[in-house]
């Protein structure tokens, strides 16, 4: 399998869908599903009924899993970028196509 280049903590913008344009952290990566989780992006609204855990009930909104290719990685300017591979003092960095910075993380 190819390495990943969007990893958990990532700042990403959503290029497709109904969320395009928005922007999140990447909060957890599915590779064998090819998906990414974004904070506050694709959230799904849950009805709960009221339980002796939750007396309330209500709604819980979290966010659903998304495939991975209708993200990018958020360049310094925080527009979407691509990610290429380069070996820089013996150690494999990630590196912005756009800008040719290397990507914490």
């Amino acid at each position: 399998m190819a390495a990943a280049k969007i990893k958990k903590g990532d700042s990403v913008v959503v290029l497709s869908g109904k969320d395009k344009g928005r922007t999140g952290t990447v909060l957890q990566v599915l590779p064998k599903d090819g998906k990414v989780v974004v904070e506050g992006v694709n959230v799904a609204t849950k009805h709960r009924k009221p339980t002796q855990q939750n007396p309330q009930g209500g709604m819980d909104r979290t966010p659903a899993a998304m495939p991975i290719c209708k993200v990018a990685v958020a360049d310094k300017d925080g527009k979407p970028t691509r990610v290429r591979f380069e070996t820089k003092d013996g150690v494999k960095v990630r590196v912005a196509v756009k800008s040719g910075e290397t990507i914490d993380g």
